[in-house]
């Protein structure tokens, strides 16, 4: 991890504009092609989850502002970007997750699963390890929404906000939609436009 120098950062006005606003988040629906993804993790005997989850931390992991975070009073970078998501339990509760990032598959997933066995195995809703160097994620599988609105603390808050729908099939072809809230003191949309394409990328592999 390391601290951002703000008074030489190009983005010191954006930064002290945006910081100062009681909500600085803004948010998107981005639709991904995920036919490639579904046809890799069925091959492979995977988690469909697993593999989409796993392109989208790449793609988080490629853009240096995703990395940002507000912490101390201070803007710091950190190296790696792991995902909390959301984990449903047998009797429809959730429990919050940290799924420790890498760049393999296999481990990737494997640490999935661990934290899925975890959560399922306890009544907890934190998990035991947690910081700012996540993306907070969750699955909807039920619904396909086009709109999405991501509860606040009202404290400061920096962490990316990540939402995935359900599946729907348009021209033979998988697509879900992904909702994406950041905050605009560390990012703006040409960021999110490179998460994009970094994102649809990694899906296609």
């Amino acid at each position: 991890m390391k601290i951002i120098d703000v008074n030489s950062w190009n983005r010191k006005q954006h930064y002290e504009h945006f910081s100062g606003l009681s909500d600085p988040y803004f948010g998107l629906i981005i639709p991904f092609n995920v036919t490639k993804a579904y046809q890799f993790s069925k091959i492979n005997n995977i988690s469909f989850f697993g593999k989409y989850l796993h392109a989208c931390m790449r793609a988080i992991n490629d853009v240096d502002n995703f990395k940002f975070r507000i912490e101390k009073g201070n803007v710091v970078e950190y190296n790696v970007i792991h995902a909390s998501s959301t984990i449903l339990r047998a009797d429809k509760t959730f429990g919050f997750s940290f799924i420790d990032y890498d760049e393999n598959l296999s481990v990737f997933i494997e640490n999935l699963r661990a934290e899925k066995e975890r959560v399922n195995n306890s009544n907890n809703l934190f998990p035991p390890k947690s910081g700012l160097n996540c993306i907070h994620c969750s699955a909807m599988p039920w619904l396909n929404f086009t709109g999405h609105k991501e509860p606040v603390s009202g404290k400061l808050e920096s962490v990316p906000k990540i939402a995935f729908s359900k599946i729907t099939t348009i021209d033979n072809e998988l697509m879900i939609n992904v909702s994406i809230n950041v905050n605009h003191a560390l990012i703006d949309g040409y960021h999110v436009g490179l998460f994009s394409k970094k994102f649809q990328q990694y899906l296609n592999q």
